[in-house]
């Protein structure tokens, strides 16, 4: 009874919280408190003895079939009795150990009346009360050190797993924009967004979600720009999650997105450090995960996944003319098979006479319809995309070359596509490549091919109910309680100024009211002086 009340309790407090003001966030709301009743009852906490061998025989038995662990005692001047260091060998940096561990702690000179934080010259030092803190932090790669006749443990930071070096972004390449990505430690992640904000409003929260693998996320906000309400959300559904691990920034995305059934990413996930920067001075919340080359940020909008660095380092006519070259190609992506489909099947009298001649010539020997054209050419596309990303770099380029234009060519003499139809999808991935974001371009795909279908069943008409379909869905989607569709759905001619066209850096002088900044003045009067004042 006692649980349950509780429960209930947690579950009136929730909904008292967040208010349940939209239909959007229900789903996600109803899972997130059906998980208060699922959380599993931990045991009763283990205490430390003042007794080595009992710790050490409890450690064993938490520990079973562990070669990495090590349990090295002797004695030291230091303690009264012996001592215990124990650590698993692929998670500690060993010269650490042996240097500012060992070295120290076997010196004749030192004695019991020195402080272990005067006699380690280790990082963080801190102090361990039960086997269950002393299971997490050696399973985190911390040193534990276990001394006879103390009921308290020291744990000594000397983490040292394997780690890759900062590289160049892959999925985020820049021509103008730095060339650091973010790498699986979550440590240097954090040094790295510090390096473009080493200010003190830069504040980090530390939580750990995971039942049996503790994933560290860090919560980054600048204090006085972020929302508090929008943070508070973040934070709730974060508390709320109950999982055995999370392995990487795309499982939390789906489990804490407003959303799960939408085709569309509501939150951005980005490998560049300034890119990150960037959306922390807007107002916006980053989530780094532990063990993940990427970080998440949230609220996100619609146009966001459309805009990169590159847009702010290069001269503000060419950046409004690739933004608006990136806008040109999500709707080419989405409704050109569409389009073409609808033209030949129902549509053919808005065709041109002399094109419509071309088109009935090209598909004389063709015996597919229109839709089933397309889908075989657009699955083929599919399937040499997905090979030439899962085969190693100097292969799959190869696999992507020639497969196209050996298939592409054989297809056409064998009479199974149309000449138009290779020219269709031709430009439709190369229209796919432009999108900036992997996500949003992965919803595209899936999009492209609902448009086919309806273009199939309903020509052009099916096209225009497709399209308001996926507006109308738009504009209800939101993304830690912001509208998805702004600043087009509300409509807040402020943020237009960073949308389809990208005006001059000294004359945005405010932040995106979508990010619902505390503090919206960004800049002052920056306007150069010269010959066009």
């Amino acid at each position: 009874m006692g649980k349950n009340t509780h429960d209930n309790e947690s579950k009136s407090k929730y909904r008292e919280d967040r208010g349940y003001m939209s239909l959007k966030g229900w789903l996600g709301r109803k899972r997130a408190l059906a998980m208060l009743g699922k959380r599993p009852i931990t045991g009763s906490i283990q205490p430390i003895s003042d007794r080595l061998d009992e710790n050490i025989a409890m450690l064993q038995t938490i520990f079973t079939l562990t070669p990495d662990l090590i349990i090295r005692t002797f004695e030291s001047n230091f303690a009264e009795g012996r001592v215990a260091l124990v650590y698993l060998s692929g998670l500690v940096d060993k010269n650490s150990i042996n240097n500012n561990m060992l070295r120290p702690l076997l010196n004749p000179t030192s004695n019991a009346d020195t402080s272990i934080v005067d006699l380690l010259s280790v990082g963080a030092i801190s102090n361990a009360y039960d086997m269950e803190t002393v299971e997490a932090e050696i399973l985190q790669g911390s040193s534990v050190l276990l001394i006879e006749g103390r009921t308290e443990a020291c744990v000594v930071e000397t983490h040292g797993w394997p780690q890759r070096a900062v590289e160049d972004p892959q999925m985020e390449a820049s021509l103008k924009g730095a060339h650091q990505g973010f790498v699986e430690t979550d440590i240097q992640n954090i040094a790295l967004i510090r390096r473009y904000l080493p200010n003190r409003e830069l504040k980090i929260k530390q939580l750990r979600v995971g039942e049996r693998g503790k994933t560290k996320l860090s919560i980054m906000y600048m204090e006085d720009i972020a929302s508090p309400d929008v943070l508070k959300e973040m934070e709730d559904r974060i508390k709320l999650l109950n999982i055995d691990a999370v392995i990487n920034t795309g499982e939390l995305a789906e489990l804490i997105e407003d959303n799960p059934f939408s085709p569309f990413p509501q939150l951005v996930t980005t490998e560049r450090p300034d890119s990150v920067a960037s959306h922390l001075l807007q107002g916006r919340i980053a989530v780094v995960v532990d063990r993940s080359p990427s970080v998440l940020v949230g609220p996100a909008t619609f146009a966001s996944f459309f805009q990169t660095v590159d847009d702010y380092s290069t001269r503000w006519p060419v950046a409004t003319f690739i933004r608006l070259l990136r806008y040109l190609a999500f709707l080419v992506a989405t409704f050109l098979p569409a389009v073409y489909i609808a033209l030949v099947s129902f549509n053919y009298e808005v065709i041109p006479i002399d094109l419509i001649l071309s088109v009935g010539e090209s598909r004389e020997r063709v015996p597919f319809p229109p839709l089933l054209e397309a889908m075989l050419m657009e699955l083929t596309l599919e399937m040499l995309r997905e090979a030439g990303v899962r085969l190693p770099a100097p292969i799959g380029q190869t696999v992507g070359i020639v497969g196209g234009i050996v298939i592409g060519q054989a297809v056409v003499q064998a009479g199974v596509v149309s000449n138009i139809m290779v020219i269709v999808v031709a430009f439709t991935a190369i229209a796919s490549f432009i999108i900036p974001n992997y996500d949003m371009a992965s919803a595209l795909r899936l999009l492209r091919f609902v448009m086919m279908g309806l273009a199939g069943m309903f020509g052009i008409v099916g096209i225009v109910i497709g399209l308001m379909t996926m507006m109308g869905h738009m504009i209800s989607l939101e993304s830690l309680g912001v509208p998805y569709g702004s600043p087009l759905a509300p409509t807040r001619y402020s943020d237009w100024k960073d949308l389809f066209v990208r005006v001059p850096l000294w004359n945005m002088k405010n932040r995106p009211v979508s990010a619902r900044a505390r503090q919206l003045k960004r800049q002052g009067e920056n306007r150069p002086e010269g010959d066009g004042k």
